[in-house]
C-alpha cells in the first residue's frame, strides 16, 4: 500500500512526464534513491508490479555518457546525488533484477562508471584528499566536502569490492574511510557530521552546519564498514569490526527515541526538515539493513529497532483521503499532517526492511549474488574512464586559476543554452546536505 501511494506521486510514467524524474519539488537524487528502494522492494516481496517502470525511469537517466550525468542535471549535480543513482544500478546488479536488453547499458557497468569517475575526483590539494560536494564549480557547494558524497563513495567501493571480488576498489574503500576518520567527518565518539568548508578543513562546531549529524550520513559509512568486515579476512577483518562497533552505538542512540521509533533529531523536533531531509530515515533503515544482512552479529541490535519503528511508520500512514498517506514525525501515533514523496519512501524502506528475516541470531534472506556466484549482470571495469576534457579541467582548478574558471564556467553555460534561463533561477543550495 506504501509503495503504491508513492508510485501515485510519481509522473515520470505519465503524459508530459520524464521517466525517473518525480518532478518539483524534489530534486533528481530524491528519484534515483524512490527508485533504489523500488529494485530492493521486488527482491524483498518478490512482487514485480514496479519492474518494467523502474528498469525505464533507471536506463533514462544515465545522460549521454553512461556515468549518470544527464546534461539538464548539471546545475545541481553532486556526487551525493550520482551515487544514489549507482546505489539503484548496484542493487540490481547483486539481487538479480532482471537485466536490460544487451543493447542497453548494463546495471553492473553503471555503478563501475560512477566509481570510475568519482575516483579521479579525488582531491589531495585540499583538505588532504576526499571528494567535493559538487561535481562543477560553478554550483554553490563546490567548496564544501561532505560526508553523504564521501562515505556514498565509500560504500560504492565496498560494494563492488564485494560483487566483483577486485580489490582496487576495497583499496580505494579503505582509503576513503581513513581520510573521513582523519579529516574529522567521524569524529572521536563516533558520530557522522555532515561537512567542512575546503577552505578551513576542519568541522566548524561553534554553530555551523557542517556539524549536524543527520541519520542518512551515520547509515552510509556504517554500511560501507559492514560489507568490508564481510570482504575482508584476518587482521583487516578486525579494523572493519572495530568499525562497526564505532558507529553502531552512536548511530542508534542518536537516531532513536527512548521508544525504539526512528527520528531526524536535527529538523523534526522544530518542524525544520526540507525536501531531502524528509527522506532520510528511509536510507538509515536502508543502510541498516544492509548492515545486519552482512554483518549478522549486529542483528540483534538493529532488527527489533527497524520494526518498532515499522510499526510506528505505518500508524501515520493511515491518513489523506485514501487512507494510504505517510507522514513524518512517527512518534507522534498518527498522522502529523505532513506528506510527500519523502514521508512515503521513508516508510517504504523501513517497513521492508524488517522483511529481511532474523532466525536462531544469523540473516535468512537469501544472500545477494556476486559475479562470480550467480550473478547475471555484465560489467566493464573501464566504464566511465572517458572523462571529458571540460570536467577535468574544472575539477583540477584552484583559486589561483579564476580566470581560467570563469572562462570555463562561460563556455560550459553556452553549451547549455537551453537551460540557462531556468539554471540563473534555481535554488542551489539545499540545506542538510551541505552548509
Amino acid at each position: 500500500m506504501i509503495a503504491e501511494k508513492l508510485m501515485t506521486l510519481y509522473p515520470g510514467d505519465k503524459p508530459g512526464g520524464t521517466p525517473g524524474l518525480f518532478g518539483e519539488p524534489y530534486y533528481w537524487w530524491e528519484a534515483g534513491a524512490a527508485f533504489g528502494a523500488l529494485v530492493d522492494y521486488q527482491h524483498l516481496t518478490r512482487s514485480t508490479q514496479y519492474q518494467d517502470v523502474t528498469t525505464t525511469a533507471i536506463l533514462h537517466q544515465v545522460g549521454p555518457d553512461i556515468n549518470f550525468q544527464p546534461p539538464n542535471q548539471t546545475h545541481c549535480l553532486g556526487n551525493d546525488d550520482q551515487v544514489f543513482w549507482a546505489f539503484a544500478s548496484l542493487t540490481a546488479a547483486e539481487t538479480n533484477f532482471p537485466d536490460p536488453p544487451p543493447s542497453s547499458p548494463q546495471w553492473l557497468s553503471l555503478a563501475q562508471a560512477v566509481f570510475n569517475i568519482q575516483s579521479t575526483r579525488w582531491d589531495p590539494e585540499h583538505c588532504g584528499g576526499g571528494l567535493r560536494w559538487q561535481v562543477y564549480n560553478f554550483n554553490r557547494g563546490w567548496d564544501y566536502k561532505n560526508s553523504v558524497s564521501n562515505g556514498g563513495f565509500f560504500l560504492l567501493g565496498a560494494r563492488l569490492a564485494k560483487y566483483t571480488g577486485n580489490g582496487t576498489y576495497a583499496e580505494w574503500a579503505e582509503k576513503t574511510w581513513d581520510w573521513s576518520r582523519d579529516a574529522g567527518l567521524i569524529d572521536a565518539e563516533g558520530g557522522v557530521r555532515d561537512g567542512m568548508d575546503v577552505n578551513v578543513c576542519k568541522i566548524d562546531m561553534d554553530g555551523g552546519d557542517g556539524r549536524v549529524m543527520w541519520s542518512y550520513n551515520a547509515g552510509i559509512y556504517l554500511a560501507g564498514a559492514a560489507v568490508m568486515w564481510d570482504v575482508s579476512e584476518g587482521p583487516a577483518k578486525e579494523k572493519w569490526k572495530s568499525a562497526i562497533d564505532f558507529l553502531l552505538p552512536r548511530t542508534l542512540s542518536n537516531f532513536f527515541d527512548k521508544n525504539g521509533i526512528m527520528f531526524e533529531p536535527a529538523c523534526e523536533p522544530y518542524n525544520k526538515c526540507n525536501v531531502d531531509q524528509r527522506s532520510f530515515k528511509g536510507y538509515l533503515s536502508r543502510f541498516l539493513s544492509i548492515t545486519a544482512r552482512v554483518a549478522p552479529f549486529t542483528a540483534s541490535q538493529i532488527m527489533p529497532l527497524l520494526k518498532s519503528s515499522a510499526v510506528a511508520a505505518v500508524k501515520s500512514c493511515a491518513a489523506g483521503p485514501d487512507g494510504n498517506t505517510c507522514g513524518l514525525k512517527w512518534y507522534s501515533g498518527g498522522w502529523d499532517g505532513n506528506q510527500g514523496v519523502g514521508e512515503q519512501l521513508s516508510a517504504l524502506e523501513t517497513v521492508q526492511s524488517c522483511l529481511t528475516p532474523v532466525g536462531d541470531g544469523k540473516m535468512q534472506i537469501p544472500a545477494w549474488v556476486t559475479e562470480h556466484a550467480g550473478g547475471t549482470s555484465r560489467g566493464d571495469p573501464n566504464a566511465g574512464m572517458e572523462v571529458k576534457e571540460i570536467e577535468q579541467n574544472l575539477v583540477r582548478i584552484d583559486t589561483k586559476d579564476e580566470a581560467g574558471a570563469w572562462i570555463l564556467t562561460v563556455i560550459t553555460i553556452v553549451s547549455i543554452m537551453a537551460m540557462a534561463v531556468w539554471v540563473s533561477f534555481a535554488p542551489f543550495n539545499r540545506p542538510g546536505k551541505a552548509a
